[in-house]
């Protein structure tokens, strides 16, 4: 039997996409007429474009708004969004669209069929479509991904995707010590230690080049590798 009153997070991470936040906001609005019970939390991150103004005459389309002065950072402001959300779940969403939030339908399936612990949305998992991508960011992402899979004994294919959920009650919110890009590996650490059940499922990815407003640099691979070897020590 199908459970859409379980409460999912979905936490939207925002600084500078003025040309595409609204366009995520209504789509996750969209997916709650699927029946879902779905909290939107939405952390401006300092931005200095047009996102707030966009969030704020859109706000039906939320459920709490939560905005950063200056510009914290992703880990920063994701932190802030676990400590304000309600759910058993959480999801996180990108607000540049390189993520489709439709996909997110495939992660309420399983949510209801397997009762998982983590699922994680692999772009290298037979999608519909993946565009090409940057080839030091795509070797960083498989060196992330087996290094993560030898240190905790798993067989994820994509392990630094942006979709990732996982039970809000496997992370201790307090804990958390990063601020940056790393916090994502600091977090999947946290909770494959204390879960057992993981899947995986295909997701469609239309990312962005520098040229168009990606964010994470090559460089950011050192801390996440850091993260994940530290995370399995202590």
């Amino acid at each position: 039997m199908e459970n859409h009153s379980l409460l999912i997070s979905i936490l939207v991470s925002v600084y500078n996409e003025e040309k595409t936040i609204l366009d995520v906001l209504k789509r996750l609005s969209d997916i709650k007429k699927f029946g879902h019970s779905i909290e939107v939390i939405v952390i401006n991150d300092g931005s200095s474009d047009n996102s707030e103004k966009i969030i704020n005459e859109n706000k039906h389309l939320i459920d709490k708004l939560i905005s950063n002065e200056t510009n914290r950072g992703k880990g920063y402001s994701i932190k802030k969004g676990l400590e304000s959300s309600n759910g058993k779940y959480i999801i996180f969403q990108d607000a540049d669209l390189e993520y489709d939030p439709n996909d997110f339908l495939k992660f309420f399936k399983l949510i209801e069929k397997f009762n998982p612990d983590l699922i994680i949305g692999s772009r290298l998992n037979y999608s519909d479509y993946t565009r090409s991508y940057n080839i030091l960011n795509k070797f960083g992402n498989k060196l992330i991904t087996f290094l993560f899979n030898i240190i905790y004994n798993t067989t994820f294919t994509d392990i630094y995707s942006c979709y990732a959920c996982f039970k809000k009650d496997l992370l201790n919110i307090n804990s958390l010590k990063t601020v940056g890009f790393e916090q994502h590996a600091e977090i999947l650490c946290k909770v494959v230690k204390k879960g057992k059940k993981f899947y995986e499922v295909p997701i469609n990815y239309n990312g962005r080049d520098y040229e168009e407003g990606k964010k994470i640099k090559f460089y950011h691979i050192f801390g996440v590798i850091f993260q994940i070897i530290i995370g399995r020590i202590l």
